[in-house]
Order: C-alpha cells, then sequence, then structure tokens
C-alpha cells in the first residue's frame, strides 16, 4: 500500500511539472521544474521497482538522470551582460 501511494505522488508531481509547463508558468529549463521531474520520477521508478515493472524502472531513471544533468548544466551557465 505505502508503494502505490508513493508511486501516486510520484506520478502527481510529474503531472503537475508538466501542467505548469504547458501552460507557461514554468519553463523547462526552471529549476523548480527540473526539480519536480527528478523527485517525481524517482518516486515513480521506486514504484515499478517494488512491482518488478524493469522498463518503467529504467524510463523513469534515465528521465530522472536527464533531468539532474539539465540541473547541473542550467547552473554552469554563465549570465553575460
Amino acid at each position: 500500500m505505502i508503494a502505490m501511494i508513493i508511486g501516486t505522488i510520484g506520478v502527481a508531481i510529474l503531472l503537475i511539472g508538466f501542467g505548469l509547463n504547458i501552460s507557461n508558468r514554468l519553463s523547462e529549463t526552471s529549476k523548480t521544474y527540473l526539480i519536480l521531474n527528478i523527485v517525481g520520477s524517482l518516486m515513480a521508478a521506486w514504484y515499478a521497482y517494488e512491482g518488478k515493472v524493469y522498463p518503467f524502472i529504467v524510463l523513469e531513471i534515465v528521465w530522472a538522470l536527464v533531468a539532474f544533468i539539465r540541473l547541473i548544466n542550467i547552473g554552469r551557465i554563465k549570465i553575460e551582460a
């Protein structure tokens, strides 16, 4: 039961981020958007792991890694005047 709750919250976090992005409230380069993707996908990956749904584990881990790399790269960008 706890796995389902965590998975549901994770997917909800992903959908909230997606909804805020398509409604132009969060940019896809926004730190908040990327953090929502990282947290949501890791929670969904854990749920998939508990259910032994291996393709979705891979999907969610890759999703989290891509968002994490993007977050790191945004921190490295220097704004020039």
